[in-house]
């Protein structure tokens, strides 16, 4: 049976970090209380657009996997905070890398990565894709309300990407599990992003997130989610070699983890040094898991999330024979000379940087 196997792996994450130390100059928190409830220490600020971080990614994709725009049948980002509502930033992408296939954004919030990696495993299996570019990707910094701890503290920016071709052979993605419920849509949002903005301009256009609830429904459903979607791949969650949560929270990872019983040793987290980039989160995460050796040849590899929806999802992968990339390049971004914090007071006053 033909299913989605990874084949290539890249990220782009901003230069310019936002410390904990840098939001205590003008938020009234301080490094302590950020970590002791987040495990953040710091996160990244972009200087440059959602589309131009994903197409970032995705050059460092394709070239780990000696594969060019042109060989991919379809593009999918996965994204909440897309620079423009059409077209899509997958369209974007698409532009500066060239190729003709279908291109798509989707929006599930955090669990976007596991979404699209599951759309992008289905399209595969039915035949009308061979190979496709998965992308995760969020600007959320254009989002924050420096008037809000709570959520200010939290998210960064940065995209991840992963090429997949139809394989049928032991590798690739074995089950994927999707869920959403509805009726918690309030409890983590963004009003006024949308249509609602343009016809009542005095909604303020900032993350809304009630901490708690969020907490309580992610520990719970993603936990839930990845043990249906172990079982229906055939394993139990003590053969998980490496779990990759989305990078929300180190207690929702730390209380995901003890809930499937996965062993701490085999938990992959950087969310000390990104925060939260929602659909980014899981595919920047992978790709340095890969680089780094956590990931072995054969590893099998659950992702698990969460997001506003409220959705979550789980995805079970079988990794191939290869952990090495087989070409590099550079993300095609000049750096910036501006700080985290420099690009992000510019953003909240509206200056568009």
């Amino acid at each position: 049976m033909r299913h989605a196997a990874i084949i290539g792996w890249g990220a782009y994450v901003p230069p310019a970090v936002l410390s904990n130390n840098d939001l205590a100059a003008v938020i009234d928190t301080n490094d302590e209380w950020i970590t002791t409830r987040s495990g953040i220490k710091e996160r990244r600020i972009s200087h440059v657009s959602n589309a131009a971080m994903a197409t970032a990614a995705a050059r460092h994709a394709l070239a780990a996997a000696d594969l060019e725009a042109t060989d991919m049948d379809l593009i999918i980002v996965a994204t909440c905070s897309p620079d423009r509502a059409v077209p899509s930033v997958a369209a974007y992408v698409q532009r500066e890398l060239g190729g003709l296939g279908a291109t798509m954004d989707l929006n599930a919030a955090c669990s976007g990565f596991v979404y699209a990696l599951s759309v992008a495993n289905g399209m595969v299996a039915a035949g009308t894709a061979d190979r496709a570019l998965v992308i995760g990707a969020e600007r959320l910094s254009s989002f924050l309300d420096l008037e809000d701890r709570t959520t200010a503290v939290l998210f960064g920016d940065g995209a991840g990407a992963v090429v997949v071709e139809a394989s049928e052979g032991p590798e690739g993605v074995l089950s994927s599990n999707l869920h959403s419920d509805g009726s918690l849509t309030e409890i983590l949002t963004i009003r006024g992003a949308g249509t609602e903005g343009v016809f009542a301009s005095d909604v303020p256009t900032t993350v809304d997130m009630e901490g708690r609830e969020v907490f309580r429904n992610a520990v719970t459903r993603m936990g839930e989610g990845a043990e249906i979607a172990i079982n229906n791949a055939g394993f139990g969650a003590g053969d998980i070699d490496v779990l990759i949560s989305h990078q929300a929270n180190i207690r929702i990872i730390d209380a995901t983890a003890k809930r499937l019983n996965v062993n701490p040793e085999n938990v992959y987290t950087n969310i000390h040094a990104y925060g939260n980039t929602s659909a980014a989160s899981i595919p920047i995460a992978l790709s340095e898991a890969v680089d780094q050796g956590v990931i072995a040849p054969g590893s099998l590899v659950a992702m698990v999330a969460f997001g506003g929806g409220l959705t979550w999802g789980a995805a079970i992968v079988r990794w191939g024979d290869r952990v090495e990339r087989l070409g590099t390049t550079d993300s095609g971004i000049p750096g910036t000379d501006l700080k985290g914090l420099e690009l992000l007071a510019a953003r909240v006053q509206g200056l568009g940087l």
